[in-house]
């Protein structure tokens, strides 16, 4: 039995540089990522030799100032250990205060290896991270280090036997990145997987968006880059809410709960009031049958998770105080490590004590049912 105080229920790891070489097997490792030097000397790696490779430098920031983040220029050596290492997390969670994390992959590489048309390889990929995140970066503290399953996407009978090879191996929920079927669209042959899901109990979490073949992800610079990075959440993962909830999801399979990962929670309020509205004007021509509200699936399936949002937490009774969740996403850019606990203390500022302790460790307990101490 642990004291959860301060959960953190959006982190990442940078994958080591050891990852493919260990837990990929050795028929697909000459097409797995390769790890080279970018043109200021910082480490990246190499997904195809004919693209740009992909830096770790905004992925890997703990500590740095505002004026040091950059994408290029840092290596392994002189990042943080613990945006790789489990052992070196627990040492940096430790000075953060944090006192358990629910950890996410680095996505542009689940791209690469989902966006491979070789289904082994896509699958072998896949399988690797979960292997390497169940039996080597969480296996330093499972108490502490939750592992998140990565869904391939290769149809619901791999989403599901996947589902199931990693709940064996201590995942605590599921990442997907497209819908279950893989089309671009949620549909009925999807629900097998969530069913299966609710049944585990093991919550899904959808990372900002779902990825869909008629929308590719644009590269953005610039002005462009920082527009996105900021309103990511409250633009993408909306039409996503709205999808499943209005697809009558919820009706049939009643124990399913969907995790909105680092989409902040400002936007909610606003989002239901909208939806619940236009339900009512368009639901008889729609053909949309469901049997309640669009606000009441939200409050009884959902929970989002944020970074900085005092916004979000001062309108914590319109969004549902059980429906937020903290999170530093660390060891991304966007991450106040170590002064994490004085971010939340700013704030959480005059709320009570109790609905701070439910967002920011309570409700991550409920949902994935942690033994707490009394």
């Amino acid at each position: 039995m642990r004291d959860y105080r301060l959960i953190d229920a959006d982190c990442h790891v940078v994958e080591p540089p050891h990852i493919w070489e260990q837990w990929l097997p050795k028929k697909f490792r000459d097409r797995a990522p390769k790890l080279v030097k970018d043109d200021e000397g910082g480490d990246a790696w190499q997904l195809q030799p004919d693209a740009p490779p992909m830096y770790i430098g905004l992925v890997a920031t703990p500590g740095m100032r505002y004026e040091d983040i950059k994408w290029k220029g840092y290596t392994y050596e002189t990042v943080r250990k613990g945006c790789f290492d489990g052992k070196a997390r627990l040492e940096d969670m430790r000075l953060d205060g944090v006192d358990a994390e629910f950890l996410y992959p680095s996505q542009r590489t689940m791209y690469y290896f989902m966006g491979n048309e070789d289904r082994d390889f896509h699958r072998a990929g896949v399988r690797a991270y979960n292997d390497f995140m169940a039996q080597e970066f969480c296996a330093a503290d499972p108490e502490r280090l939750f592992f998140l399953a990565q869904m391939p996407n290769l149809g619901v009978e791999e989403g599901l036997a996947e589902l199931e090879r990693c709940k064996e191996m201590g995942a605590r929920g599921a990442i997907i990145t497209t819908w279950p079927a893989g089309g671009d669209d949620l549909v009925r042959e999807d629900e097998a997987f969530f069913a299966a899901a609710a049944e585990m109990r093991m919550p899904v979490s959808i990372h900002i968006n779902i990825q869909r073949k008629r929308n590719p992800r644009p590269k953005l610079e610039g002005p462009a880059a920082i527009a996105s990075m900021a309103m990511a959440g409250m633009l993408m993962f909306p039409p996503i809410m709205a999808e499943l909830i209005m697809s009558g999801l919820f009706d049939r399979v009643p124990g399913l709960q969907i995790v909105g990962v680092e989409t902040e929670v400002g936007w909610i309020p606003e989002a239901l009031e909208q939806l619940d509205n236009f339900y009512w004007r368009n639901r008889a021509h729609t053909g949309v049958e469901i049997e309640r509200l669009p606000s009441e699936y939200f409050r009884n399936h959902f929970t989002c998770t944020f970074i900085r949002d005092k916004v979000g937490v001062n309108n914590r009774y319109d969004i549902g105080v059980r429906n937020m969740a903290w999170s530093s996403d660390y060891p991304h850019h966007g991450c106040d490590w170590p002064y994490s606990r004085k971010v939340v203390a700013e704030m959480f500022d005059r709320v009570p004590v109790e609905e701070r302790h439910a967002i920011c460790a309570g409700n991550m307990v409920r949902l994935y049912g942690l033994p707490q101490a009394a």
